[in-house]
């Protein structure tokens, strides 16, 4: 691995890392921390747009046309891990919905692990 590649690893792991302690200081009740979380979320994101773009820029790629495709399978991923997150956040912030979140959760789950063979196919 090239220096390069592993600072920019570590920069976007450092960048999620915020991102998901920011969505964590939002959603839980008990920590009392909505306006800090969203600056939190709002650096993590803007930090990951950061990396990206910084790592577009070094490579020197020409703009690229929208490949519909990939559009679709990122779609279907955001929704998918839009569904994981409502059944973690159905169990851990409200009362009583401890089984439906385990069940929405779960639905998230596999969709998520149905992204895998429709990005790399079955062999």
């Amino acid at each position: 691995m090239k220096k390069q590649n592993f600072v920019y690893l570590l920069v976007t792991v450092v960048s999620a890392l915020l991102f998901s302690m920011g969505m964590c200081m939002c959603l839980l009740p008990q920590w009392n921390l909505f306006k800090p979380g969203v600056i939190v979320t709002a650096l993590g994101l803007l930090s990951l747009c950061a990396v990206g773009l910084s790592a577009w820029i070094r490579a020197g790629k020409p703009v690229a046309r929208i490949n519909w495709p990939l559009v679709g399978k990122a779609a279907y991923g955001v929704v998918s891990a839009l569904v994981l997150g409502v059944g973690m956040s159905m169990i851990m912030v409200f009362e009583g919905l401890m089984v439906p979140g385990m069940l929405v959760g779960a639905i998230g789950l596999i969709m998520l692990l149905c992204l895998i063979p429709v990005c790399k196919g079955l062999k």
